[in-house]
């Protein structure tokens, strides 16, 4: 096995010191939602649900932009930290509408008390994806939840029982499940025209984990920055303005599984999927300095290729096809493809058999997935990424990220969602949690 310097190996462990809470405000509705309308649980056909929005930025704006187009949909309010963000927030959303209605908030507590919001896009950093998804559920709204949905293999559980406790539709931010090239290179796993599938490789970013926090910076005003409210279930450390400017990935307290999950809860999902895994998860995962070498019970190997070596080469297959590719490789042929929106094939004559895509960057295009998921809220239906499809794919980017930091082999029962003889990984599946406390009165 190839090893990573010591400085990283040493890194890898003892960041164990996150967070959970609770505590709302309450605030009156304003505009009458389809649960006025006699909603009782299901939104009937051709009625227009409400939106509310938590955290504003740069990924938030592609998915607002996506639902702000939806006819039947109507955003009216935002929730966010950062007064800066708030302000840009509102006129994306007041300029879409031609008003000024747009409600904002900085606690996103005192929101999901309307009941005038039917559902809510959770868009901030990675640390509250799943606590504000799991209040959210809660409070009866519908989530779509920016990836990854949680911070460890608990919070994937917890948020996955409680969508199902709830009865919420719930919609997992990886998007790529709703964009063509990426289904085409799934159907094609599926068809058997590429024999049997033996191989699956996922593209992710190389593992990291910052070993020096940023020094303390002053704290500013709770109205211009809210920084224990930022923080959320993260461990308490003094503010630095570049975590708050989005500088905050790597850090372990703020990133999910060492920055694995960044492409990974995209790469790993369509593995999953082009599989047949959607219902389980490997059950072997061993680390290199260059991939993570996964096994499926079936005997399907799932690869989880690193963006670039410890040399810094970058693998030709990934080269080749821009961001977040996949490939997927059978007894009689193989079909790659990534957000450049082409796909290869080997046999070359299955290429007739392909669609030509758009051009464009077709791996960020969520507007089929914000569709997909207002149909879901409206039919009460499954979405294509449901919570079974997010729990599992989450947790096995989870259990390849811990073998990589414990740089060690490990074995998973995916039924009970633990490792094999192994106290040390298990306890690695959740962090302590952080009281926050009421921030609305902090």
């Amino acid at each position: 096995m190839g090893r990573l310097t010591k400085r990283l190996r040493s890194s890898r462990r003892g960041f164990l010191k996150v967070a959970l809470a609770g505590g709302a405000a309450v605030s009156a509705p304003w505009i009458v939602s389809s649960s006025a309308w006699g909603r009782a649980g299901a939104a009937a056909a051709g009625e227009r649900l409400t939106l509310g929005v938590i955290g504003f930025g740069p990924r938030c704006k592609y998915d607002l932009a996506a639902m702000l187009k939806l006819p039947d949909l109507q955003c009216v309010a935002l929730a966010e930290v950062q007064a800066s963000r708030r302000d840009a927030g509102k006129a994306m959303i007041d300029g879409h509408y031609g008003n000024r209605d747009c409600k904002v908030y900085r606690d996103f507590r005192e929101m999901l008390d309307r009941k005038d919001i039917d559902a809510v896009l959770v868009a901030t950093g990675d640390r509250w994806h799943a606590l504000a998804s799991i209040l959210a559920a809660k409070a009866g709204k519908d989530v779509y939840s920016e990836k990854p949905c949680g911070l460890t293999i608990a919070w994937c559980q917890e948020l996955a029982e409680t969508v199902k406790a709830t009865k919420r539709v719930f919609q997992a931010g990886t998007q790529r499940r709703s964009v063509p090239n990426f289904q085409q290179a799934v159907q094609l796993a599926h068809s058997g025209k590429l024999g049997r599938i033996h191989t699956v490789y996922a593209s992710v970013y190389t593992p990291q984990i910052e070993t020096t926090w940023l020094p303390g910076e002053p704290t500013p005003p709770r109205e211009v920055c809210d920084w224990n409210l930022w923080l959320g279930p993260a461990p308490w450390r003094p503010y630095n303005s570049r975590y708050v400017g989005g500088g905050w990935r790597g850090y372990w307290d703020f990133d999910s599984g060492a920055r694995l999950l960044d492409w990974g809860a995209h790469t790993v999902d369509l593995c999953q999927w082009a599989n047949h895994a959607d219902d389980t998860m490997p059950v072997e995962y061993e680390p290199s300095s260059t991939n993570i070498t996964c096994r499926y019970a079936n005997g399907v190997k799932l690869v989880l290729d690193f963006l670039k070596t410890p040399f810094g080469e970058r693998p030709g297959w990934i080269t080749r096809l821009g961001t977040c590719p996949v490939r997927f490789v059978g007894d009689e042929g193989w079909v790659e493809t990534g957000d450049n929106g082409e796909t290869e094939v080997h046999p070359v004559s299955l290429k007739s058999e392909l669609k030509a895509a758009a051009a464009g960057t077709q791996g960020l295009d969520v507007s089929a997935h914000a569709r997909n998921f207002l149909d879901g809220v409206k039919s009460r239906g499954e979405t294509a990424a449901n919570p079974r499809v997010m729990r599992h794919s989450h947790i096995a980017c989870h259990a390849a990220a811990l073998a990589w930091m414990l740089n060690r082999k490990l074995s998973l029962d995916p039924a009970k969602e633990a490792f094999a003889g192994d106290d040390e990984a298990n306890g690695l599946r959740s962090r302590p949690a952080r009281d926050y406390g009421d921030c609305s009165k902090s």
